[in-house]
């Protein structure tokens, strides 16, 4: 007994498989929902609807105008939102962490940010609608008010390019803020006082030291915004109905629709949304990188 209690080859597991019983469930929820569907997009894209192997789903996104008008139209409603939710989200951590608002009023905007960052789909659509949709009651009090129809007197249109990138504006913003917050909090003392002891005014310490050592993280900040919203879909179709034909609505026609039905290119168009994606989160990564340099 005691020769086995000592003996090195122990039938029992070695103490480090313990570490990974911890990270088990992860590993696991990766595979199902991460590693698997990204191996059915691959291999439904170059599948034909016979089941057999096909370069002609991958050819057709380069063939299609309409599948490359798609890409653009979400390029740009990400790009504008995530420029926009930028720089209207950096305003907003900047004042409630360096601006000196009371504390109850940072408490207040950091939890309404958790909270809007993850409010979408349909929800904010009927919510938008109701709101500054043609009977919506912003509407509504506008022409009461000011006797000015949204609808028929301005250029103004909810169901339009800028009506979905101002309703994709209200989940970009709060997510700016949850991330610039803390790249803000990380600003050193230090240098706010060195800058001030050599003469520096506050607009020379934001223009050479403060705003340069954010740039990383503001620009990295953007790149997410931007594939938050590319990959965007219940709230576009629930506002617009299909009239705009982002990517995401354009594969959605695809896979489950009845006159736009062809799974494989469906699945070839989602894989060039993951390229697009890819590359952001590349650029996200680099520019995260350089920001931590200085925010340790």
């Amino acid at each position: 007994m005691a020769q086995t209690a000592l003996n090195p080859k122990s039938s029992f597991p070695a103490p480090g498989w313990k570490n990974w019983i911890g990270v088990a469930p992860f590993f696991l929820f990766a595979i199902l929902f991460l590693v698997l569907p990204s191996l059915r997009l691959v291999m439904g894209s170059f599948t034909d609807s016979d089941g057999r192997f096909t370069f002609a789903n991958i050819l057709q996104l380069f063939q299609e105008q309409a599948i490359l008008d798609a890409y653009w139209l979400s390029i740009r409603i990400s790009a504008a939102t995530a420029v926009g939710g930028g720089i209207f989200g950096f305003l907003l951590a900047y004042s409630v962490t360096v601006g000196g608002l009371p504390k109850p009023l940072r408490s207040a905007l950091i939890t309404f940010s958790g909270v809007a960052s993850n409010f979408a789909g349909v929800p904010l659509a009927f919510a938008f609608i109701a709101t500054l949709g043609r009977t919506g009651f912003v509407t509504a009090l506008i022409k009461e008010l000011f006797g000015v129809n949204l609808y028929q007197q301005t250029d103004f249109d909810l169901y339009s390019f800028w009506g979905l990138s101002l309703t994709y504006m209200y989940f970009q913003f709060p997510l700016m803020v949850l991330i610039m917050a803390p790249a803000l909090d990380g600003l050193k003392r230090e240098w706010r006082e060195a800058a001030e002891n050599l003469g520096a005014s506050t607009f020379q310490y934001w223009r050479k030291v403060a705003f340069p050592v954010l740039l990383p993280s503001i620009l990295g900040s953007m790149i997410l915004l931007f594939g938050n919203a590319f990959g965007a879909y219940a709230t576009a179709y629930a506002l617009t109905g299909g009239r705009l034909g982002i990517i995401t609505i354009q594969i959605g026609a695809q896979i489950r629709g009845d006159v736009l039905h062809n799974p494989g290119l469906g699945y070839a168009m989602a894989m060039g949304m993951v390229v697009v994606m890819a590359i952001s989160l590349m650029g996200y990564s680099w520019l995260q990188k350089q920001s931590e340099r200085w925010l340790r």
